[in-house]
């Protein structure tokens, strides 16, 4: 496996769809879905390389979630996975209209519980020279569809993965003591970035106002 890329400044990142895309782009698609919205949730991930051969794919059970929740963490999980293997130039798909807007600035995000995901996701996007948002249709994003619905359908299997490498938003790490940023809303909280815990974990919590 090549060496990781130093990623670009953020300057660089074009985070709005641009006619002349770059032929050496790797093709991302993603999907989440929720039985209830909110109810049990899961997302799916498919990464391929500009020749089209797959590199990545995940479908991972979530818990209790929103469907567009369940999206961003599906997002955040490719990203994450680009930026450890050095992808500097990256399309991403999705059949989810919310998600590409307000990935590309054009609708606003008005959901306290997304926020927080939103902008972990444009902070992670600044890091590519190239980055496109594309919404598809439905039936051109099968795979991760079916990769969600599968984490849905069996929830306390291991996450069906298969990479090069496992991106740090879908790997199991220790349950050591960790400080994660989360937003209160309706009763319930949404942390700022996929936690990477394994199915059933309990895990005591401490909470400070940050503000």
């Amino acid at each position: 496996m090549s060496p990781v890329k130093k990623a670009l400044p953020a300057r660089a990142a074009r985070l709005f769809e641009d006619p002349a895309r770059p032929a050496d782009s790797h093709v991302v698609h993603v999907d989440g879905a929720s039985r209830g919205n909110p109810g049990p949730a899961a997302y799916g991930v498919v990464i391929y390389r500009p020749d089209g051969a797959e590199v990545f794919r995940l479908g991972k059970y979530l818990g209790r979630a929103t469907n567009n929740v369940a999206e961003y963490y599906a997002l955040l999980t490719a990203l994450d996975f680009a930026v450890v293997h050095g992808i500097t130039k990256l399309r991403v798909r999705s059949d989810s209209e919310l998600l590409v807007r307000q990935m590309q600035g054009h609708y606003k995000v008005k959901s306290t519980a997304l926020r927080p995901l939103h902008e972990h996701a444009r902070k992670l996007a600044r890091r590519f020279s190239y980055i496109a948002f594309e919404h598809i249709p439905r039936e051109l994003n099968e795979a991760a569809d079916e990769l969600a619905n599968e984490a849905l359908d069996h929830p306390g299997r291991k996450p069906v993965s298969r990479g090069e490498k496992a991106s740090a938003a879908s790997r199991q790490v220790p349950l050591a003591t960790r400080t994660v940023r989360a937003r209160y809303s309706r009763g319930a909280l949404y942390p700022a970035e996929p936690l990477g815990l394994p199915e059933g974990a309990e895990v005591d919590l401490t909470i400070h106002r940050t503000r």
